[in-house]
């Protein structure tokens, strides 16, 4: 019975659980090692901000998926002029090629630092993979492997377990950021960082995701567009929704947290105060935490890396075939949605010829968080009135609580971006 049960709950969960994952991708991992190795625990209450703000603004693009049939790309289209959306599109296939370039490439220096060998024939190797699994399987078999890759995150727990945190320390510079931030660095990095942190967290290819996820869903039930009118029904699917993505972010940011904590407490106190890829996290961990750790983390890295480049190509290519009507779907084979996968394959090779060139991880990852940082707000606020409007969700717009989250999370992003250019010049 318990077994039984533990399956049903298993099956509810799809979108949010995946999207909640792929957010913790290597280039997240590098953030937040580079956050926990500098800064300690002086940066802990961003994530417990953030995680409030990443639920409602994901349940929206859930939402409105479910909602509409239609993906955000479509309904933006809807409400906004063509070349604000096709604007919009565009950086994000950008900032989505870019992080896979980051992603690809760090995968494969975590495989070298295993078994050494190449780090080129590693990069071409997972980028093959990846394009492999999205064009050859069906979108069950795609979905199948997501939510088990969903597992690699466990690893970051595990690393919190194998090394001895000082709980005390930890809570009260969580609460008193500013005594040891400032203390040691200046206002202008610890700025910096607090905004690589929301925009590493909250990113425009989640939205996106998520929501073309529900449409996916939504088109394999016959019934459910005539179902929807029903209030029973109706209330089913959007609880689902709800418990889905409370728990797919809450792992999500518990997950950053275990990395914050992890890097804090092995490489900031052995004076290790300079990250800039999430490999150097991992070999910079084999000689203070030792081998085991080290194993953890770099397979975590793989791991996420797996699951993340998907989530990145198809994010882009589901916004570029909904603005442009082209079919837009995993469950359909190559043939029937040319144009879609075309996309997912010229991304993933773009992102995997950036990575074996070795582009500069740090400079990938700026440009990533500028352009994120910069389509972030117009796209949270254009999914806020399309979550208002009665024009395209009817009786289902959002409430006045889930309004009051996400504009808190399209402010909380506006500020960040502002942040980010004073600092910045």
């Amino acid at each position: 019975m318990v077994t039984q049960t533990a399956k049903k709950f298993i099956n509810r969960l799809g979108p949010g659980l995946i999207t909640g994952a792929a957010d913790d991708d290597p280039s997240g991992i590098a953030t937040y090692s580079q956050a926990g190795s500098q800064f300690r625990f002086a940066l802990v209450w961003t994530l417990l901000i953030t995680t409030p703000l990443m639920i409602g603004i994901q349940m929206l693009s859930a939402r409105i998926g479910w909602v509409t049939g239609e993906g955000l790309a479509a309904n933006i289209n809807k409400q906004f002029p063509r070349w604000l959306t096709k604007s919009l599109v565009g950086l994000l296939v950008v900032a989505n090629t870019i992080n896979l370039a980051a992603d690809i490439g760090a995968m494969g220096e975590a495989t070298r630092l295993l078994i050494g060998g190449p780090l080129a024939l590693y990069v071409l190797g997972f980028g093959a993979l990846c394009v492999t699994t999205q064009v050859v399987f069906s979108y069950e078999s795609t979905v199948r492997i997501l939510k088990w890759l969903t597992l690699a995150l466990f690893s970051y727990v595990a690393v919190i377990l194998t090394v001895h945190v000082p709980w005390k320390q930890a809570i009260n510079e969580s609460f008193h950021p500013w005594v040891f931030s400032l203390k040691d660095t200046s206002v202008k990095e610890y700025a910096a960082m607090v905004v690589a942190v929301f925009g590493t967290t909250i990113s425009p290819y989640l939205f996106f995701w998520q929501a073309a996820q529900e449409v996916e869903d939504n088109n394999r039930r016959l019934d459910s567009n005539a179902l929807k009118a029903l209030p029973e029904y109706a209330a089913q699917h959007l609880y689902r929704i709800k418990e889905d993505t409370y728990i797919g972010m809450s792992f999500s940011n518990i997950v950053a947290l275990c990395i914050v904590i992890a890097t804090a407490v092995t490489l900031n106190q052995q004076g290790i105060t300079n990250i800039q890829t999430s490999a150097q996290a991992a070999e910079a961990l084999r000689p203070v935490a030792g081998e085991f750790a080290f194993l953890l983390f770099s397979l975590g890295i793989i791991g996420t890396g797996l699951l993340a480049v998907p989530v990145l190509a198809g994010s882009a290519a589901y916004a570029v075939s909904e603005l442009y009507g082209w079919k837009a779907s995993l469950s359909h084979g190559f043939h029937e949605a040319r144009g879609f996968y075309l996309i997912i394959i010229t991304a993933t090779a773009i992102g995997t010829l950036l990575g074996y060139f070795e582009v500069d991880p740090i400079k990938a990852l700026v440009w990533s968080a500028i352009v994120n940082g910069v389509i972030s707000v117009p796209i949270m606020a254009a999914m806020m009135l399309v979550g208002q409007s009665e024009k395209l969700l009817g009786q289902y717009t959002i409430s006045i609580r889930h309004r009051f989250f996400g504009w808190s999370a399209t402010l909380v992003m506006a500020v960040a971006v502002l942040v980010m250019f004073v600092t910045s010049f």
